[in-house]
């Protein structure tokens, strides 16, 4: 049976009741469950949208309705079919039974698009959903995985969180469409060439939200419109963020800040990295090592700079803080066996609970923020957990295996909201994952623990475009990489020079990383009990390659107006800073086909080199009329060619006519 309830069309078969309704222009969200109502909405990443008007009639066999742009048709049997305005078939649910409604379908096999698997003498379901694959179809987003695919078609990818992997299931695609899964449940999802497949292993019920457009940014904004889009970026993201695990102490910090104004050198952010607590899950300074965080905070300031501290979810047992998170149900809990050992030593703070998440902004509030510290860095927000055994832990809203990708985006959202209630403005705080929805917290997210190489390189271009893609226009990399680089290693500083020259064209450029050889830490116990890495500052690998440093932080600064413009749009339309050049060149065939090149936004063509010893580039030119900016040659568009790369020099193209300052 199929009702009209308002805006909400709503077919009931046995067991199974379906809702289609309008969620934003040119869009539909659908749900489908096998219980007897749908789940509450703070499962879900989207919006409440503003109202549209819908058609529905009846067509032939079919029930009809339509959004603007987009038209879904409801078969006799229940499969769901999308069209655009113009009557093209964009995705289609993938169906093979006996109806004889459609005769090139008519099949003994017997499969359902939608299939729902009880967990016995539970309310959950294993879900999985099919989709008939497009011809031709390319697909991007998904957040960020390690690998250097930027067409996820054909990949098979685990929809879980991970350090360096953040799952935010959100795919546009070359056919003319936006389908984001919108379910937060531990699954994985395949771009076969013969099927499309999602499976949510424990879920109530099915939710994805799918938008027309003729465009990649009309199906980008789209999606910005439902999910939310990333406050203002503040002035001093914009610069260079100078960090290392770890600084031991806040002399050093501050003599680290010093030396970088001595030389004259541009540095908009330092970091206090990890372990500068007494105990995990104290969220305060060791005052062995860091004795008066205010007076520290007030001299960066004075040099204009930001200190970032890092917060982590953990709370060890010698915490003064476990003992009552414990008995308020704040910690996050084991199926079975002690907590203890979440996250090595330690458990990890629920941030599904919205009281739990008040408890700790609290305690940052009256260690960190009260004595000025205004942005932070929320790491191990997938949360890392010990051997990602994703069955055995349960949350306030759910069991992980149903609820567990929403984690960072509730991590994101602690810190967004009593910032807020503070009166701060223009909130960003760095996390290491995210899921659909994070970016209207004010999350950045970085890529992770990755290893310092150019094949981890190449990673981290493909993720940052697909994270863009996905709904984060605030992206960075760890410059360099994290694991595995040893300062006095020649190959290494080939790696870091590239990778630096790629980062000053990143929506945030941040040098981090774990260096070899490592140091001892200061003392046996409290925040000084764990090593660091070497020093990572750009004047630590020599003259050379502090040379090519120097040149593009003057880059950046340089680039600082219009990288504000940049951020600017993304705040009011939610378009990504970095995209893949089919992005603004929709109409070039060709644009669609490469991915180690990409648009930092709308005038520079960026092609980084992303292998060892490369000292030239070929790459393509979408059509129009191109400058060099690193030797003034103009170029016509709709070619490929050849230009030189020598060590300090990264392919950067401006696109003609744009201002004096891109040259």
């Amino acid at each position: 049976m199929i009702k009209q309830e308002g805006n909400k069309v709503y077919r009931r078969f046995d067991k199974e009741l379906l809702c289609v309704e309008p969620w934003g222009e040119n869009s539909f969200r659908v749900r489908a469950t096998q219980r007897h109502e749908f789940s509450p909405e703070d499962l879900s990443a989207l919006q409440q949208p503003k109202d549209s008007q819908i058609k529905v009639y009846e067509r032939e066999e079919y029930t009809v309705i339509e959004n603007g742009k987009i038209r879904c048709e409801i078969t006799p049997t229940g499969k769901l079919r999308f069209f655009n305005q113009n009557g093209k078939l964009l995705l289609e649910e993938f169906e093979r039974i006996r109806a004889d409604y459609r005769k090139e379908y008519n099949s003994a096999l017997e499969i359902e698009p939608r299939t729902f698997e009880p967990h016995q003498n539970t309310d959950n379901y294993k879900l999985t959903v099919r989709f008939e694959p497009v011809d031709g179809e390319k697909l991007y987003g998904m957040g960020q995985y390690q690998q250097p695919y930027l067409d996820v078609k054909g990949c098979c990818l685990e929809l879980a969180q991970r350090n360096s992997q953040a799952s935010v299931p959100f795919a546009l695609s070359s056919n003319g469409y936006g389908f984001l899964w919108n379910n937060p449940a531990i699954g994985t999802v395949t771009f076969g060439k013969n099927v499309t497949e999602w499976v949510a292993n424990s879920t109530k019920q099915m939710d994805y939200w799918i938008t027309a457009g003729d465009t990649p940014a009309e199906i980008e904004e789209a999606y910005a419109d439902s999910t939310g889009k990333v406050p203002m970026m503040p002035d001093y993201g914009t610069g260079f963020w100078q960090c290392k695990l770890r600084y031991m102490s806040q002399e050093e910090i501050l003599e680290v800040a010093r030396e970088y104004k001595r030389r004259g050198l541009p540095i908009s952010v330092i970091v206090a990295d990890y372990f500068h607590w007494p105990n995990q899950g104290d969220w305060k300074f060791d005052p062995d090592f860091w004795p008066d965080p205010k007076a520290m905070v007030d001299e960066l300031k004075e040099m204009g700079i930001e200190l970032m501290v890092s917060i982590w979810p953990t709370v060890e047992e010698t915490s003064e803080n476990y003992q009552e998170m414990e008995e308020l149900g704040y910690l996050t809990r084991s199926e079975y066996g002690k907590r203890l050992g979440q996250l090595n030593v330690a458990s990890l703070i629920d941030t599904t609970n919205p009281d739990a998440r008040k408890y700790v902004w609290e305690k940052i509030k009256k260690n960190y923020y009260d004595a000025g510290i205004k942005i932070f860095w929320l790491d191990e927000a997938e949360p890392e957990l010990t051997s990602y055994e994703f069955s055995h832990y349960r949350y306030f809203r759910g069991t992980d295996m149903e609820v567990g990708n929403m984690y960072p985006k509730e991590y994101a959202r602690m810190a967004y909201e009593g910032m807020e209630e503070e009166g701060q403005e223009n909130i960003v705080n760095l996390l290491r994952c995210a899921w659909a929805g994070s970016q209207k917290y004010g999350a950045l997210v970085w890529s992770g623990d990755i290893d310092s190489s150019f094949r981890s390189l190449r990673n981290q271009l493909a993720a940052g475009l697909n994270m863009g893609i996905s709904g984060l226009p605030w992206w960075t990399t760890d410059i360099g990489g994290f694991h595995g680089g040893n300062i006095n290693d020649e190959k290494f500083k080939e790696v870091l020079v590239r990778w630096f020259e790629f980062g000053a064209f990143c929506p945030v450029m941040r040098l981090h990383g774990f260096r070899e050889p490592f140091l001892p830490g200061l003392s046996e116990s409290g925040g000084g009990k764990h090593r660091s890495g070497s020093p990572n500052e750009v004047w630590t690998y020599g003259e050379e390659v502090l040379s090519i440093c120097t040149k593009y932080l003057g880059l950046r600064e340089k680039l600082r107006p219009y990288v504000t413009e940049l951020m600017q749009e993304a705040h009011e339309k939610g378009s990504p800073v970095m995209r893949p050049l089919f992005y603004d060149f929709p109409g070039d065939k060709k644009a669609w086909e490469i991915e180690d090149e990409y648009m930092f936004g709308p005038d520079l063509l960026v092609a980084p080199i992303l292998y060892e010893d490369m000292r030239e580039r070929n790459l393509y030119l979408p059509e129009g009329h191109w400058r060099d900016i690193n030797d003034g040659k103009e170029y016509e568009g709709g070619q490929m060619v050849t230009v030189a790369a020598p060590l300090d020099t990264i392919p950067v193209f401006a696109k003609a006519g744009t201002r004096p300052e891109l040259a």
